[in-house]
């Protein structure tokens, strides 16, 4: 899978642990060292996940690992709680989802747009066993038949 040239990382773990639905793109909010250290590529979202409270969504789990030369004066945290901006009926749609059908929402991907760091969530459902069962056993087809038509 070819990656755009403003993404960041993806999260492969996501599409394999859960069935992806709908997909939103949030802005997030972080401090000056956590930038550099994302510009650097410092950061992990396999464990991430985000939670809506009071109206407001947040992104737990995502580590940026601060650079060496990070700020003295204040005390890096890699795993603090970082809030999204989304807009009010984003936010309502995932409540619903979450509370009504089910739902999780986890974090596919993390890119540039323009100089601002953009998170892509999706509403996302659990696979079962047997649907990941059923994953391996497609992406190794899919390898075994690229193999077969390059030859």
């Amino acid at each position: 899978m070819s990656t755009p040239d403003n993404q960041i990382i993806f999260n492969k773990k996501a599409q394999f642990e859960y069935f992806l639905e709908e997909s939103f793109e949030a802005g997030l909010v972080l401090l000056g060292w956590e930038v550099k250290s994302i510009r650097e590529g410092r950061l992990n979202i396999t464990d991430a996940h985000v939670i809506i409270k009071s109206n407001e969504a947040f992104l737990l789990g995502a580590q940026i690992q601060p650079l060496p030369t990070a700020s003295a004066i204040s005390l890096p945290d890699p795993t603090r709680t970082r809030k999204l901006l989304l807009n009010r009926r984003e936010i309502a749609r995932l409540i619903g989802a979450i509370e009504r059908q089910g739902y999780t929402v986890v974090p596919i991907s993390m890119f540039w747009k323009g100089k601002n760091v953009k998170i892509k969530i999706a509403l996302a459902k659990g696979k079962k066993l047997h649907d990941k069962r059923e994953t391996i056993k497609d992406r190794d087809w899919q390898r075994s038949k690229s193999r077969v038509l390059r030859k």
